[in-house]
């Protein structure tokens, strides 16, 4: 980026269990918690926020125009799901199968800065150009 570009992006992330199944607890939500703030400190963004519930989790990320979001994405799936299956074995076992934790699908919002709809006023307000 050049020394000009002033950037701030952020994401809400929603991630599912697969099948939607109820299999995270209190203790797995604060193990998933540290394990997306590790790999998004690998990826130089920051986790703001953090949230979930038995069959899912919401996240709020704060990160560089470099990353991808896809690739942090699939690194927060693929890494949280890996740590999960080691650590909570036979109750992953229990709730889910076939080797998934997360489902494929996830979603993703753009979000911060002014509202989009200030933001569409400010543009159709400009003067343009006549040649």
């Amino acid at each position: 980026m050049g020394r000009h570009v002033v950037c701030n992006l952020h994401a809400h992330l929603v991630f599912i269990t697969k099948y939607r199944r109820g299999a995270l607890t209190d203790a797995m939500l604060i193990r998933t918690e540290e394990v997306m703030r590790e790999v998004c400190a690998d990826f130089e963004a920051h986790l703001k926020q953090f949230d979930g519930g038995e069959d899912h989790v919401r996240l709020l990320v704060h990160y560089p125009p470099k990353v991808q979001l896809s690739k942090l994405v699939n690194s927060l799936k693929g890494v949280s799901s890996r740590r999960l299956r080691q650590e909570y074995d036979s109750h992953v076992r229990r709730h889910l199968w076939g080797g998934h934790f997360w489902s494929g699908s996830y979603f993703a919002g753009s979000c911060g800065g002014a509202p989009l709809t200030v933001v569409e006023e400010y543009v159709e307000k400009q003067q343009r150009l006549v040649s």
